[in-house]
């Protein structure tokens, strides 16, 4: 409902979504996903077109309506949508395997320590879209990648020993995949860049910088210049502190050698 009002009032004015899109330097797909009701419209974008289109807080209004049952969900499908279209993707975790390198079998664990749980149904239904979210990776033309990933991940035993092993034989896969950087952040560091925890830094084809966290209430995406800023600042400290990739791969060698 809220694209179509979008749709209505741009029509109304003047625009297309082409033009429209040019006024806030964003893409005519991106104003295209909002009225198809593919993405959802943001309270500050929704001040801006309300201005634009005089449309006396309309837009604002029925952002604001929204039910909050349904925010939390666009704001992750929102991610998803801009993750499909990055050119480029940097992510810390220290929780568990990022979800663009986890297996099957690991993606299952993580969805089983789930608090509430979910019902068997729903598990089998986030492993086929976290699965299918992985081939981002492998077209024709994939976005450039970086992963750090804290080396108490890897200590884990996330799902069993069977899965344990598994996984990390597959970032020992992707450790050699052109265009994929895997770094591990080792333990016993006196000095740690990632103690407020994990995030992704995501660069659109319009080379606009965005961040992504995810905390136990929700999942924020930032598009503010000093807030994603701030996070860039830290990945690159991050990335200072980890292991080197011929060290990494050392180090996940070293694993599989345990199991």
């Amino acid at each position: 409902m809220v694209g179509a009002l979008l749709a209505l009032y741009r029509e109304a004015a003047g625009y297309t979504q082409r033009s429209l899109g040019e006024v806030f330097s964003i893409s005519e797909q991106q104003i295209a996903s909002i009225e198809q009701g593919r993405r959802p419209l943001k309270s500050d974008l929704a001040e801006k077109l309300d201005d634009l289109l005089k449309t006396k807080g309309a837009l604002s209004l029925a952002v604001s309506k929204m039910p909050e049952v349904d925010l939390i969900p666009l704001w992750a499908e929102e991610y998803l949508d801009r993750e499909r279209e990055a050119i480029a993707i940097s992510v810390y975790d220290s929780l568990a395997v990022p979800g663009q390198l986890q297996t099957e079998a690991y993606a299952r664990a993580v969805f089983r320590s789930r608090v509430p749980v979910y019902d068997d149904d729903e598990i089998e239904q986030l492993v086929a879209t976290r699965m299918e979210r992985q081939k981002i990776l492998h077209r024709k033309m994939p976005p450039t990648t970086s992963f750090v990933i804290w080396e108490a991940v890897l200590r884990d035993r996330l799902g069993g020993k069977a899965v344990y092993v598994e996984q990390v034989r597959k970032l020992r896969d992707y450790a050699d995949v052109p265009g994929v950087t895997l770094q591990v952040l080792p333990l016993g560091r006196a000095s740690h860049a990632g103690l407020d925890g994990p995030f992704v830094l995501l660069e659109t084809p319009e080379h606009q910088r965005l961040a992504y966290m995810e905390t136990q209430r929700g999942s924020h995406l930032i598009a503010d210049p000093d807030g994603v800023g701030i996070l860039t600042q830290k990945y690159a400290m991050l990335r200072t502190q980890a292991l080197n990739t011929e060290d990494t791969r050392d180090l996940l060698d070293r694993l599989l050698g345990e199991r």
